[in-house]
Order: C-alpha cells, then sequence, then structure tokens
C-alpha cells in the first residue's frame, strides 16, 4: 500500500488551542504524523511518496472561494492587526442568532464567520500545511482510481468537520469531500465511511441533498460529544439525498462488541449503494486512551476493523483524520491498515 505525505505538514504547529474556557496545550500536532510516517517505515507497509499538485479547482468544487481566500491570507491580515509576535488567530465572537455574519470585514468579524469553534487556531503555516493535505488525499485517490487496491492519504490537518463555507474541529479544507467530489467528476460512485471518534458533521452536510455520495459516520453520540449540533441517528439526508446519510452515535465507553455491530451496519448500507470506491475518515481517537475521547477500543481492535473493510472488496482510500494519543497513535493506525492488507 502506498502512502502519500507531504512535510509541509509541519507548518502548521499551533502551540495552543482555546478549549474548555481556557488557553490548553494543542493536541492536533506535528507529531502525530511524523511518528504515523516512522512507523509506515519501520513496518515496511509500502512506500512513502510525494503528492502531485491539482491546483484550486478540487478545492472550489466543494468549498466557497470566500472561505478559501480568507484561509490563505488570514495569517498575514492577522499579522497586521496584532504584530509579529501575536498569538495564533483564533475567533473571539460569533453572529449568532439575531446578528449578521461580516465576511467582508475585519479580521474579528471575518474569523467569527468563517469558523464555529475555538479550538482550530490559524499561525503562519497553516493554509500551505491544509493545501498540502488536500494534494495528499488526491494523490491517494488518484493511485486507487488508477488501479491500486487502497492508497493511505496521510494527510494533515484533518478535514472531516470543515464544510462548504466554515471551518473547525481542527479542520481547515475537508480532505475526505474533496476526494469524493473528484471521484464523482471522474465517474466513480464513491462512499465515505467515517469511524472518528467525532461525527464527520462537515462531510455530511456537503453531500446531504446528494444521492451521488453515500455517507455513513460511526461517532460519539453529540448528546455529550462534540460537535454537539449534528450527528443524530434522524438525519437521513435530505431530497435527493434521502437515505445516503446514515449516522450510528455510540454511548460513552463503547467497547469493540458494540462498535463491532455498528460497523457491519453501516458496511451493509454501503453494499447496497453499490459504490464504485469506498473512502474511509480515518480517526484514530476511539482509542481507549486517547486523551479528549471516551470510547474503548484497543489495539488489536484496529486490525479487526482492517480485515473488516477488506471484506468490502472496494478500491479504498485511506484518509488520516483525528486521533491525539500520541505514544499509540502510529501502531493503531498502521494495525487498521495492515489489517486490510493482510485480510
Amino acid at each position: 500500500m502506498k502512502t502519500f505525505y507531504s512535510p509541509l505538514h509541519q507548518g502548521h504547529a499551533p502551540p495552543q488551542e482555546f478549549e474548555g474556557g481556557r488557553l490548553t496545550p494543542a493536541v492536533e500536532i506535528p507529531e502525530r504524523a511524523e511518528r504515523v510516517k516512522a512507523r509506515i517505515e519501520e513496518k515496511k507497509l509500502g512506500p512513502v511518496s510525494a503528492p502531485g499538485e491539482f491546483g484550486n479547482e478540487p478545492i472550489l468544487r466543494v468549498h466557497d472561494a470566500g472561505l478559501v481566500g480568507f484561509l490563505s491570507e488570514a495569517h498575514d491580515v492577522w499579522r497586521k492587526r496584532y504584530g509579529d509576535d501575536a498569538p495564533a488567530a483564533i475567533p473571539s465572537a460569533w453572529p449568532a442568532r439575531g446578528m449578521r455574519e461580516r465576511r467582508a470585514g475585519d479580521i474579528e468579524s471575518r474569523l467569527g464567520s468563517y469558523s464555529f469553534d475555538t479550538a482550530t487556531p490559524i499561525v503562519r503555516g497553516t493554509f500551505a500545511a491544509a493545501r498540502a493535505a488536500v494534494n495528499v488525499a488526491l494523490s491517494a485517490a488518484k493511485d486507487v482510481k488508477d488501479g491500486a487496491n487502497a492508497a493511505f492519504s496521510l494527510a494533515r490537518p484533518p478535514g472531516h468537520h470543515a464544510s462548504h463555507d466554515v471551518f473547525g474541529g481542527y479542520c481547515y479544507l475537508n480532505n475526505a469531500a474533496i476526494v469524493a467530489q473528484w471521484l464523482v467528476d471522474q465517474g466513480v460512485r464513491p462512499a465515505i465511511l467515517d469511524v472518528d471518534y467525532h461525527h464527520g458533521n462537515g462531510t455530511q452536510a456537503l453531500f446531504y441533498g446528494r444521492d451521488d455520495v453515500f455517507f455513513s459516520s460511526i461517532h460519539a453520540d453529540p448528546s455529550f460529544a462534540f460537535p454537539h449540533f449534528l450527528g443524530f441517528a434522524d438525519e437521513r439526508g435530505e431530497g435527493k439525498g434521502e437515505d445516503h446519510n446514515l449516522n450510528l452515535p455510540l454511548p460513552m465507553y463503547t467497547e469493540w462488541e458494540a462498535y463491532a455491530q455498528a460497523l457491519d451496519h453501516a458496511l451493509e448500507r454501503i453494499e447496497k449503494f453499490e459504490p464504485d470506491a469506498l473512502i474511509v475518515s480515518l480517526g484514530l481517537d476511539t482509542f481507549e486512551l486517547d486523551p479528549i475521547s471516551r470510547f474503548k477500543l484497543r489495539t488489536t481492535d484496529y486490525l479487526r476493523m482492517g480485515e473488516r473493510l477488506t471484506e468490502m472488496k472496494l478500491p479504498t482510500v485511506f484518509n488520516f483524520e483525528g486521533g491525539y494519543n500520541i505514544d499509540a497513535l502510529a501502531e493503531i493506525t498502521v494495525n487498521v491498515l495492515e489489517g486490510f492488507e493482510s485480510g
């Protein structure tokens, strides 16, 4: 299995995020991808390749041009406002009900209009990293479209919380959604399976009214977990997209037995959709010792996950999402990929 990777991700290295009412050390850090890459090389899983360049068109097929333009200039505008030694750009206010968005306003109002949380800071290298992550994901998709059984997009920052014109949840551009749209444009019928602990609200929103992409997410119930306002079981799609969206929210402390039942259900629904390819939003924050999550999957469960995905017999793009236990992340990520290969 070929892995695609860009060192540009290292430029996105926010030292802190604002969460739980206070500044805390960032958990979505460059070391995540670096450790996974080292493990892939150590296990000789396959070659690690640089991505190709796909330009802006695939991004703009999914994301609002205003959002993309804002992300490209946000750090420079922030520095002009607050100085070269300013901390990372984090919004301080949002246009809540009864207020007006100001996407052409000053940096504070634009930040609040384009984002939905305080945990997704913008630093000097953020946009270059997000832009490179898209190329990484599309390179993996192209490898699969050209005949590979599977490819791994070691894309960072992650993407599944970003929607058409909003970023948040550590995500700026939605890598998996951009891959899905690119495959549709190539005449391929894709399904997306999101196994991150947190619901892929951005991906759902992007395809909620469509019948050419099936989306399923297995995640912690948003009644207690981020993103809180989307990801409930009664969200099944609308219009042409009705019954093309499947959410499987699970309770706190879910272990493999219950998780595997949800996975089987998701894959059965995906089979009925009859896709040509599968995109896996591979979040690893379901691990029992993840610092910000509350599921109880163990190291060997990720081998089982990979083996089960093999049974779909579909060309598969694995796209790196969450997972924040630095000591275990590399092993459990590679376990999924090795389980898929051995299966």
